[in-house]
């Protein structure tokens, strides 16, 4: 199949930073990556770790995105925030990120519509549970749009969460959908405990902790 055509190179997107390290989450953990974080995010989770995103960056064409991306000499890229798809030039940015030859993730919150994204990015959806404060924001019908090339994410605080995520993914059989991931919110509940929840409960999913803060604590651009 033909690759659609390349978007605008000058349309403009609001970037936060762009960043080659590794990649600390979902099932590409470890790889090296080019991070290309958009700026903006209509989420407040208790929890966030990238409020700094919530606002400033610099205005920034496609052409100078890719031009920066390219001169880290990494096939591998993801495009986070924030929340990216609340750019709407997102989507053109990920078209033209796969049309160079990337191999392209998408992190987002799973608050917006995830249809328009290219069918060539794994796109890797972070479900929100109560303990973030943005249960509500949660659109359910994303679901029916993931395919096994992406992944739903639950980050977790408490039982609660633990109960809630895993409640959900029986419900609306998410295990046979896609790739699962649960990962514990630091400092608020123990990696441990929540390994030991999964194994108790036998559950078919991947536990993750963050890798980049594991090497690098949570300096930005990690």
């Amino acid at each position: 199949m033909q690759a659609p055509p390349d978007p605008d190179p000058r349309a403009t997107l609001r970037v936060t930073e762009i960043f080659h390290s590794i990649q600390g989450e979902s099932s590409r953990v470890g790889l090296p990556t080019v991070f290309v974080r958009l700026t903006g995010c209509p989420l407040r989770c208790v929890w966030c770790d990238t409020e700094y995103a919530f606002s400033g960056g610099d205005s920034l064409s496609l052409a100078d995105i890719l031009q920066r991306v390219a001169g880290f000499g990494c096939a591998t890229v993801c495009v986070t925030g924030g929340e990216p798809l609340a750019q709407k030039n997102c989507l053109p940015l990920l078209l033209a990120l796969c049309n160079a030859g990337h191999s392209v993730s998408l992190e987002t919150s799973g608050a917006l519509d995830i249809g328009g994204v290219d069918p060539r990015v794994a796109r890797i959806v972070d479900l929100k549970a109560p303990g973030s404060g943005e249960l509500a924001k949660n659109r359910w019908e994303n679901i029916e749009l993931l395919t096994t090339r992406d992944e739903l994410k639950f980050v977790l605080a408490s039982r609660e969460d633990y109960d809630w995520a895993v409640a959900a993914c029986r419900q609306r059989r998410l295990f046979e959908r896609c790739p699962v991931l649960f990962s514990p919110v630091q400092g608020q509940l123990g990696p441990a405990l929540l390994a030991q929840w999964i194994l108790d409960d036998r559950l078919p999913l991947r536990f993750q902790l963050q890798l980049h803060k594991v090497l690098w604590g949570n300096a930005q651009g990690r």
